[in-house]
């Protein structure tokens, strides 16, 4: 574990199932890096508890389309304003954001070209657009695919894969040519990107959808995805991560991260 992800992987352990305490914590550890002018948009906040671990400034409004997570959002002094609203046509005037992020978001959107033109309207020129997604490798990264085409099950492979897609509800997972090319035609840029999160990792994530079953039960019965959040509780789930929580950039990482400008 790297030292600018321990602090954000225990910032998510007390609050979330691992496997996704594992993913955010090294998400967050990139906004280290990056200044965002305000007022900032937050494309899909869902629940807000990513902006509220991450090295963020305070957020002028999040904006997501289920009130759900909207209510829960509420609870972190981060934003300034949260709306519940489709991200194809926001209720703001164009120019109205000076920055904008959106923590892996954009792969569950169908309507994705739709939302980045939208987002692009929102934008003033030279605003910057800070997003990640799972990418192009993904698929191929998983693990138990990965043992099926070994025992030569090739087509169980493939409908497992497609089967655990649907079940992490990703709609688009693109590479850097493709992201270029709808970007450019929204009206941004790319400035930087990267891969990170190795195929290892995925498959810490893969099985953790199986293995957290127990937090998504605590989640239904009690509101909480963590029961006990104490370190006497989750010492050993860090250790078991630390290996993976790294937030190196690889050519064989298995998701993306953006920064793109508004032309």
């Amino acid at each position: 574990m790297t030292p600018s992800t321990e602090k954000y992987l225990w910032a998510n352990l007390i609050a979330l199932p691992y496997f996704r305490a594992l993913l955010r914590g090294v998400e967050a550890s990139y906004y280290e890096e990056i200044e965002l002018a305000q007022p900032i948009y937050d494309l899909g906040c869902g629940d807000g508890h990513f902006a509220s671990i991450a090295p963020l400034p305070p957020i002028a409004v999040g904006l997501d389309p289920w009130g759900g997570p909207i209510r829960e959002a509420r609870q972190y002094p981060v934003y300034r304003s949260l709306v519940q609203a489709d991200a194809a046509a926001a209720p703001f005037p164009a120019g109205h954001f000076a920055s904008a992020v959106s923590n892996s978001v954009l792969e569950h959107i169908p309507q994705l070209d739709e939302v980045l033109k939208e987002t692009a309207r929102l934008l003033r020129p030279g605003a910057l657009f800070v997003f990640c997604s799972p990418n192009h490798l993904w698929s191929a990264g998983l693990h138990l695919p990965a043992l099926l085409r070994k025992l030569g099950l090739k087509g169980l492979a493939a409908r497992y894969a497609e089967l655990f897609r649907r079940i992490s509800r990703h709609h688009h997972m693109l590479g850097p040519d493709e992201w270029r090319a709808r970007l450019e035609a929204a009206g941004f840029e790319i400035v930087d990107y990267w891969h990170y999160f190795r195929p290892a990792a995925l498959h810490v994530l893969e099985w953790g959808h199986y293995f957290g079953l127990p937090s998504w039960v605590a989640r239904m019965l009690f509101g909480r995805w963590i029961l006990a959040p104490a370190r006497w509780n989750l010492t050993l789930t860090a250790t078991i991560l630390r290996p993976y929580a790294t937030n190196e950039r690889r050519p064989d990482g298995t998701y993306s991260f953006y920064i793109a400008r508004r032309k």
